[in-house]
């Protein structure tokens, strides 16, 4: 009796989407903010994660770094996911907060805007439990020389 194959794994773009999401669960600031990346397409990502009381100022909702957090790596991953080979630093982020976020469920939704060679400009935005838009923002990022196969995480395999 022979055993199966196994199914090959993930190849290409959906390899590359793939490890990128692992590269987002490996970094330790994830220990802080539990959430889960998942890239569905070139240039979208989306971060889901939940707000409860450890996130809270003193006025009772989520503290802005929450807002610059998750919008941040949404925009990050959506660019991040067009470049197969280097890592993207932020060089700027712009925020608008629109509504306090209170406890439960938020998804930040990043999009991939303009640019394919050395900087790259994303969108992002936060939608919480109730479908309503929480924060927007805007970042550009530049190709940096960090080898993304080179970072703890970042498998293809």
């Amino acid at each position: 009796m022979t055993q199966p194959e196994s199914a090959p794994g993930p190849s290409g773009q959906a390899a590359h989407f793939r490890a990128l999401e692992a590269l987002y669960a490996a970094a330790p600031i994830n220990r802080l903010f539990e959430s889960t990346l998942v890239i569905p397409e070139p240039g979208l990502a989306r971060i889901h994660f939940t707000i409860d009381q450890r996130y809270f100022h003193a006025g009772g909702a989520a503290h802005g770094t929450s807002y610059f957090k998750m919008l941040d790596d949404a925009a990050f991953y959506a660019a991040n996911s067009l470049l197969t080979d280097r890592f993207l630093l932020t060089t700027a982020f712009n925020l608008l907060l629109t509504k306090p976020l209170r406890e439960g469920p938020v998804t930040a939704e990043g999009r991939w805007i303009s640019g394919q060679r050395r900087v790259f400009v994303a969108e992002a935005r936060l939608i919480d439990a109730e479908g309503e838009e929480a924060a927007r923002g805007t970042g550009t990022f530049m190709r940096s020389r960090i080898a993304l196969a080179g970072l703890p995480g970042y498998r293809t395999e």
